[in-house]
């Protein structure tokens, strides 16, 4: 049988997310492929880095959060091919990693464009974080 938790529960954890990471944390887009796993070195060259507020997560409903605005910088640091972000914590540890795709390929973060040239901005309009197990 497939684990399933309450509604309660999964608010509960995916609420939790954004406390463990904290206030303010930063966004980072990279080129390639993400690393091996969180605790691994960042790879890739960084295209751009984006400060999130510091109330960056909404309330948790049906367990999931989502941005409470667009998260963006006014210049990117790097021209290059989007492939991978990084979510790291004020002391740069990395919470969370995943693919980039553009809008309707499916990654786990979608990006209008993922070509990024050097000084653009660049903007997440939006994001989730869900809990499985409904």
């Amino acid at each position: 049988m497939t684990r399933q938790f309450s509604t309660a529960v999964r608010n509960a954890l995916a609420g939790a997310f954004e406390g463990v990471v904290g206030a303010g944390p930063t966004l980072e887009i990279r080129t390639g492929a993400p690393p091996a796993s969180c605790a691994a070195a960042d790879s890739g060259t960084l295209l751009a880095s984006i400060a999130l507020p510091s109330d960056w997560l909404g309330a948790a409903s049906a367990g999931a959060v989502a941005s409470t605005a667009t998260w963006s910088t006014s210049s990117a640091a790097a021209t290059g091919t989007a492939g991978h972000y990084r979510l790291k914590d004020g002391a740069s540890s990395v919470h969370e990693q995943g693919t980039v795709t553009a809008t309707g390929a499916g990654g786990d973060m979608q990006l209008a464009s993922t070509s990024i040239d050097a000084g653009q901005a660049v903007a997440i309009t939006a994001y989730s974080f869900g809990v499985g197990g409904a």
